[in-house]
């Protein structure tokens, strides 16, 4: 037996890997293995069975081996197998093991030939084996047959390749001596994911069938061919053998005498054979084992780590306690109303740095969609002053007023504020929106109970829109109390007496405070009106042309620079006596055109007596008017409509015209005040009467309302989903515990060989398809330096090599290898 002081490293390994089997692969760790890599019939089967010493493996020609087998030796008083996919049974009959794995295989991938990378797991107890661990994998082929894909190469490779890639997989390429070892696919795919041939062992099968006077003694002394490990030959039964039914230990007994007595390997008899090569595989397998278990202890420690607290949980919890059930329905409330609070409240601890919270999204709303929807209700200009024109000759009726009519500044007012009802209506359901979402957030921790979860959220849901419905209405009595009474007493209304003074003076000069309630102060008269680019149209070719320049209007005058940077100013036109008219397009201009002029028939700007601004768009000459118009510029003459109606920036009476300036003065006034009061009050309403509400409700009255229900025990019932991740928890974290429980049980007191020196292994040619480039002409290989013998495999008795220890505990730590991946060809279309 081979290094007997471990021979319990692998039995607990087997165990490692049952207790893990079934936790899935959320849990799963590369235990250490050794992988049986080759080409069809190399004898990878034999090899297999020499081991057992029992006839077990599918037969065949062709592809035989069609999914991976996971194969666990187990040294054992009494015989038989086991199958991880029919717990319980117990295969006495190794005949009926051979058709099981048949059975097994054509259930996932058919009788035709077609392959699988799903593994099965066998285990087979014996007094005639050593502990270990294998995979045999498909053979490699090249040609597809049956149901096979046209890429069936590239599949298998790349099956092998998720074996072979894991650091700690020992590999066993078994090539036949029959044939060119150069050449040999399993060594070519061990160079790929082993360099070094640290974890590369070569077998060489079918010594027997050599031609007559050549013999592969330089190779399996690892002077021809080398690898880091060396060779070890077997000669497996021939298929006379087999169809004779041979007796497997007369076959071993046939192999030991074939070294003994064969000319060119009795010398090195003892280190080649069947048995040898099992007591290597064991030695190399415990070792690595060793190595890679402290690796293995840390990885479950963080998993069993991450599922304690969650376990204890469900431990201490009995589902159907109707004592848990009453105390998780508390919890359950309480937590939602704590993580309410802290979505709408914000909160220190977990901050999410992707998304904004409930709270911050309805701050935005407070303060900038709800400002910008009340920034667009902007009336157009012409039809507020038209509208002001009207209201004032309405109320005069048949006579001429010599007042300016309050009236219709309250008309006036009174239809501004009615329209603040829109933005106010949708500023409501948006945080309702905001609210409702911010629930639904929270309520996803109660998906483990849904009945909870579905009555929690029509509960609270509808308080919402009862909420929504209170606060809406409120909203809107508010905006009615502003219509109810217009307040010109406000100590920010400018009042009537400031209004016509502004116009009097054109917008240009700033009138002290008056007295009593007439207001306390005016705005600047040098306020800016509008910024924007207009183009002077009637500049002559000498003079440069058409220029477009960024003008400046304010109360008193017109300025234009040369951009929109305002620091090199071209001209400044006063606005006194100044007029406006329209200026018919160009046949072939784009642009719209109006002129203003001086009634005095002054020159406006340098020798021109007007001065002809141009637009892109009718909307924007219209923006432009309306502007001028605030600024006390006058279109030059009035045009009637079919009804015998003025236009609103035209009058011919001057009375007219200073009672429209002084209302357009007031109404701007007095709304700059419901605006701003607008803005302050609606945030505050709102967070009274709904969000304060909705936190009070969850908090308070959530709790009893469920209670009032009187479903508490069916509301508590888990979700399927919840009970599977109950049991997959519990079932995980015993694995787990039970797993570690297993690392602690095995001591790690052995003895090992030291790993032997590094050879030259470019001999092996890279596993793609393509070919190598050859070398420049005149150039000759290197030549191949010569390694030592395979180790022999120690005895028991044998003393510890602390630097074989040493060198074995550094190969641990070399990066993982990655897998090589080949495009597949194109499959062949069928005419």
């Amino acid at each position: 037996m081979g290094n007997l002081g471990m021979e319990d490293l692998i039995p607990m390994v087997n165990r490692l890997q049952d207790a893990l089997s079934g936790v899935g692969h959320t849990c799963s760790l590369h235990l250490p293995q050794i992988a049986v890599v080759g080409g069809q019939s190399a004898g990878k089967s034999s090899v297999l069975e020499n081991f057992v010493g029992r006839d077990f493996l599918p037969r065949g020609s062709g592809i035989v081996t069609r999914r991976p087998l996971i194969l666990q030796l187990i040294n054992a008083t009494t015989e038989y197998g086991e199958f991880l996919h029919c717990k319980g049974e117990k295969f006495t009959d190794f005949d009926e093991i051979c058709r099981e794995i048949e059975a097994e295989t054509n259930r996932l991938t058919g009788s035709n030939k077609a392959i699988s990378p799903v593994p099965i797991h066998l285990r087979i107890y014996s007094p005639h084996v050593l502990n270990l661990t294998m995979v045999d994998l498909p053979g490699i082929t090249k040609v597809p047959v049956g149901d096979q894909p046209a890429d069936i190469e590239y599949q298998i490779r790349d099956m092998i390749m998720q074996y072979i890639c894991k650091e700690n997989c020992l590999i066993l390429a078994v090539t036949p001596a029959n044939m060119d070892l150069a050449n040999s696919d399993a060594l070519k795919l061990a160079k790929d994911v082993d360099p070094q041939g640290q974890r590369t062992i070569g077998v060489i099968t079918k010594l027997d069938l050599m031609d007559e006077g050549t013999d592969a003694k330089n190779i399996l002394e690892n002077r021809l061919l080398p690898l880091r490990r060396g060779y070890i030959g077997v000669v497996n039964r021939s298929q006379k053998d087999i169809d004779g039914k041979k007796d497997i230990q007369a076959a071993l007994e046939a192999e030991k005498n074939f070294f003994l007595s064969h000319p060119a390997y009795k010398h090195m008899a003892e280190r080649m054979g069947t048995p040898y090569l099992q007591r290597t595989l064991n030695q190399h397998l415990t070792n690595h084992i060793r190595d890679t278990l402290p690796a293995f202890r840390g990885h479950l420690q963080s998993q069993l780590l991450a599922l304690k607290k969650e376990a204890e949980e469900y431990r201490d919890d009995s589902p159907d306690d109707p004592s848990r059930k009453t105390k998780a329905l508390l919890k359950s409330v309480q937590c939602l109303a704590a993580d309410f609070e802290k979505l709408i409240e914000g909160s220190g601890d977990k901050v999410d740095t992707g998304h904004l919270s409930g709270g911050a999204r309805i701050n935005r709303i407070f303060h900038e969609r709800f400002p910008y929807d009340l920034l667009k209700i902007k009336t157009d200009e012409r039809k507020l002053r038209q509208e002001i024109n009207y209201a004032i000759r309405n109320i005069h009726g048949i006579r001429t007023g010599l007042f300016t009519p309050d009236m219709a500044f309250e008309a006036i007012v009174k239809k501004l504020v009615s329209q603040l009802k829109g933005p106010c209506i949708k500023f409501i359901d948006m945080v309702s929106d905001e609210l409702t979402t911010t629930v639904y957030q929270c309520i996803e921790k109660l998906n483990s109970f849904p009945k909870l979860r579905n009555e929690t959220e029509r509960i609270v849901t509808g308080e919402i829109r009862e909420l929504k419905t209170k606060c809406r209405d409120q909203v809107l009595l508010l905006i009615d109390i502003q219509l109810a009474y217009i307040n010109t007493n406000h100590e920010d209304f400018v009042g009537f007496t400031t209004a016509q003074q502004v116009h009097n003076h054109n917008n240009k000069t700033v009138a002290a405070g008056m007295a009593g309630n007439q207001g306390v102060a005016l705005r600047s008269s040098l306020i800016v009106i509008r910024k924007g680019w207009l183009t002077i149209n009637n500049m002559g070719i000498m003079k440069g042309g058409a220029r477009e320049y960024w003008f400046i209007l304010s109360a008193e005058n017109l300025s234009w620079f040369k951009d929109d940077g305002e620091k090199e100013k071209k001209y400044m036109l006063p606005l006194d006596n100044i007029k406006l008219r329209d200026v018919e397009r160009g046949f072939m201009s784009s642009k719209f055109v109006f002129a203003l002029f001086n009634t005095e028939l002054r020159n406006v700007y340098k020798d021109y007596k007007c001065l002809e601004l141009a637009c892109d768009s009718q909307e924007e000459l219209d923006s432009w008017k309306a502007s001028l118009l605030r600024a006390g510029i006058y279109p030059e003459r009035v045009s009637v409509d079919e009804q015998g109606n003025g236009s609103c920036e035209n009058f011919t009476d001057p009375q007219l015209e200073r009672q429209v300036e002084t209302i357009r003065n007031l109404v701007d006034s007095y709304m700059s005040i419901i605006y701003k009061t607008v803005r302050d009050l609606m945030p505050k309403t709102i967070m009274h009467l709904m969000i304060n509400s909705v936190k009070e409700f969850i908090s308070s009255e959530l709790l009893a309302q469920l209670y009032a229900l009187g479903e508490c025990s069916t509301l508590m019932d888990e979700s399927p989903e919840q009970q599977q991740r109950r049991v997959e928890v519990l079932r995980k974290h015993a694995a787990l515990k039970e797993a570690l429980a297993v690392i602690g049980d095995i001591s790690t007191s052995t003895c090992t060989t030291p790993l032997p020196p590094p050879v030259d292994s470019s001999w092996i040619q890279p596993s793609s398809l393509s070919r190598p480039k050859h070398s420049a002409a005149g150039h000759k290989p290197a030549p191949r330096g010569h390694a030592p013998p395979a180790p022999r495999a120690p005895y028991a008795g044998r003393s510890v090599s602390t630097r074989g220890f040493q060198q074995l505990t550094n190969q641990h730590h070399r990066p993982p290898t990655s897998v090589p991946r080949r495009q597949p060809p194109a499959i062949p279309t069928v005419k």
